[in-house]
């Protein structure tokens, strides 16, 4: 391939990431190419500038091609460059979303302020983006918690030390796929290294996929999770009472739903008794809205082209009460946990007014407190491997949980700094 040729690829995927096309048939590959270059921005940068060292140092520096080859580096890299820039603005970002919706004082709770160096941009594990090894961690792998096979089997992640841990807090950790594939190994590692390496024990089951079961076997298979995490986990030194759930994309939708879902009987069938609540939800590029109910285009065409034909397994005229039981922003209540919701700007799979509209629906009812990261320049999946904005993800994250985790075990009442006059809008102050 020439230069010109990588040039010209390196420019439009660079172009995709910036800006990727809005129109509903370009969304998945629009997705895929600029989540893939705006989590490797450094990575691709590097090639760039190392190609056009070689072109050069090879005296291919005169016609047409090769100047336009180098003008399309030149783009690139100017691209690239500021993609890195927004990708670490993210820290500030998500900073700013913690003392708006915790207020200024939220450090408190934490065992410790971060410093510097604990919020530094990791470009060590940058370099393996996919090496998820951690001396600090161990994993229980396969454990059964339903009758389902595999897709009923969960692993746990415990501190690797030899102490014996009593009453650690709990996160679960659910995986994506669109509701029809994904593996609990496969996603949510580095925040669950982070916080089993805390003392944490963290939860990552596998659940039924669709179109083999249709809805709403995902979500009570999360629900029997969840039974099984109250009842068992003690054995493993967690505390029962307190758990915390997370999860991305077809798991942020579960995340949320399962959150604002406790004890209903509908999802739990054959253990309507049990203990199913949480005690909060940080659902990363959640899908909140299966109903079309608040009239986006993006969600009525994802209920209409997929969620129907493959994951509901019927349609939206005749059977809207399951959808409408099916969205998270339709089952907000008064008794909702505390929510952290992250977005990315730029989500050409699930749009950010979503998340928006979810979040002041929150507001606006619930009466715990409600943290919203929205990130600029940002994709789909941006944190399934070790890149700049998952890494200040999982910190931030972590900041959040611990300090959960620390005003519950308190008795602290979760003081939102948000003032709820300000939230009169659809979209979030």
């Amino acid at each position: 391939m020439s230069f010109l040729s990588r040039q010209s690829i390196v420019a439009a995927l660079t172009a995709n990431a910036v800006r990727p096309p809005r129109h509903h048939r370009a969304e998945l590959p629009a997705f895929v190419a600029g989540w893939l270059v705006s989590e490797t921005a450094p990575q691709m940068l590097a090639l760039t500038a190392l190609d056009v060292a070689t072109h050069l140092t090879r005296g291919r520096r005169k016609g047409v091609r090769a100047k336009a080859g180098l003008a399309l580096a030149g783009a690139s890299a100017l691209g690239l460059a500021h993609i890195v820039r927004q990708s670490r603005r993210a820290k500030d970002g998500f900073e700013d979303a913690l003392v708006e919706g915790l207020g200024v004082d939220y450090v408190e709770q934490l065992d410790q302020v971060p410093t510097p160096a604990d919020l530094a941009t990791p470009w060590r594990k940058m370099a393996r983006p996919l090496n998820f090894a951690d001396e600090g961690v161990r994993v229980i792998s396969d454990l059964p918690y339903s009758e389902a096979g595999k897709r009923g089997h969960l692993d746990l992640y415990l501190p690797a030390g030899e102490d014996a841990i009593t009453d650690a807090p709990v996160l679960l950790q659910i995986h994506g796929g669109a509701w029809s594939i994904g593996e609990k190994e496969h996603q949510g590692r580095p925040l669950m290294n982070q916080m089993a390496a805390k003392g944490w024990i963290c939860v990552a089951i596998n659940y039924r996929l669709s179109p083999r079961d249709a809805w709403p076997a995902h979500i009570v298979d999360v629900k029997r999770a969840i039974a099984w995490i109250k009842d068992n986990i003690a054995e493993y030194g967690g505390d029962p009472d307190y758990l915390a759930v997370t999860g991305g994309s077809a798991g942020g939708h579960l995340t949320a739903l399962a959150a604002l879902t406790a004890g209903d009987p509908e999802f739990q069938p054959g253990f309507e008794d049990a203990d199913t609540s949480v005690q909060a939800a940080v659902p990363f590029y959640g899908i909140y809205d299966f109903a079309g109910s608040t009239g986006l285009s993006n969600a009525i065409g994802m209920r209409d082209t997929f969620l129907g034909p493959r994951v509901m397994q019927t349609t939206w005229q005749d059977a809207p009460d399951v959808y409408e039981a099916a969205s998270p922003i339709l089952r907000i209540t008064p008794d909702a946990p505390d929510f952290f919701v992250i977005h990315g700007e730029l989500d050409t799979l699930v749009a950010v007014d979503q998340a928006r509209l979810f979040v002041a629906e929150l507001r606006r009812t619930s009466t715990k407190s409600v943290v919203y990261a929205e990130l600029p320049g940002t994709q789909h999946a941006f944190d399934v491997f070790h890149s700049i904005r998952s890494a200040y993800a999982v910190h931030a994250v972590d900041r959040y949980l611990t300090w959960h985790w620390n005003t519950w075990r308190h008795g602290l009442e979760a003081d939102s700094g948000v003032d709820p006059e300000e939230l009169s809008g659809d979209r979030p102050a």
